[in-house]
């Protein structure tokens, strides 16, 4: 798909005709401009998701990464399963949390109903700094029975990929294996030092589904308010 082939977003635009009980044409009017910003945006996105998918080969996993799962010992290539593809989120529950950090847990609570469909495509664990004793209970407390938690006790994979200074920063990597050789793919790159005026540091699109469906209100996200580890 290219962009001189598509019709113009006004154009589509005025296609819709759904209408809303009571509506002004005030109302009406603004909708349809922001439909064919809402357009706009959905074609960037699949713009962006095509430059991504065209990166040329990225750098060749050669250190030997040890891990601690709930199963024992296990290396990076072991991660990966029987998928070509691995993502890997650390998330932020070092030895010196007490408890692992509210967004990164609101954000992996997520996918626990959704591992399933996603593990059809790709293998998607998680890491973090702790000893696995302790992200096995994290992991118990908050009901998971489908996330597949992993240790970095040594921190060479995080110092590597995540940080290099080993400071408490989510991380969210893609790796690929073709022909025995694994190799890095994509990682989320955008932090404090690209983020705009006002915003905190996040991706684009934003992976997360709560922020998405807030951004989709009239309050929207807020300033101030973050999720918690309980209500």
């Amino acid at each position: 798909m290219t962009s001189s082939v598509l019709k113009p977003a006004a154009e589509l635009a005025e296609t819709n005709v759904r209408r809303f009980p009571n509506e002004s044409a005030e109302y009406r009017r603004a909708r349809q401009q922001l439909l064919v910003e809402e357009i706009e945006l959905r074609r960037h996105i699949e713009r962006v998701a095509a430059l991504r998918r065209a990166l040329p080969p990225g750098g060749e996993v050669t250190k030997a990464y040890a891990f601690t799962g709930e199963s024992g010992a296990a290396s990076l290539a072991g991660l990966f399963g029987n998928k070509q593809t691995l993502i890997v989120y650390s998330y932020m529950f070092g030895p010196q949390r007490e408890r692992p950090c509210p967004m990164c847990t609101s954000f992996m609570s997520t996918w626990e109903e959704k591992l399933p469909d996603i593990e059809q495509r790709v293998s998607f664990v998680f890491v973090a700094r702790s000893p696995i004793a302790r992200l096995i209970e994290a992991k118990r407390a908050r009901g998971w029975s489908r996330h597949k938690v992993y240790s970095d006790a040594s921190g060479d994979y995080t110092r590597d990929y995540v940080s290099k200074d080993d400071s408490d920063v989510p991380g969210y990597n893609v790796f690929t294996r073709h022909d025995g050789t694994i190799r890095h793919f994509w990682a989320g790159e955008m932090g404090a030092g690209t983020m705009d005026p006002g915003q905190d540091p996040r991706g684009a699109p934003d992976m997360d589904p709560l922020w998405t469906l807030l951004d989709t209100t009239r309050e929207g996200r807020g300033a101030d308010w973050y999720p918690k580890l309980s209500y």
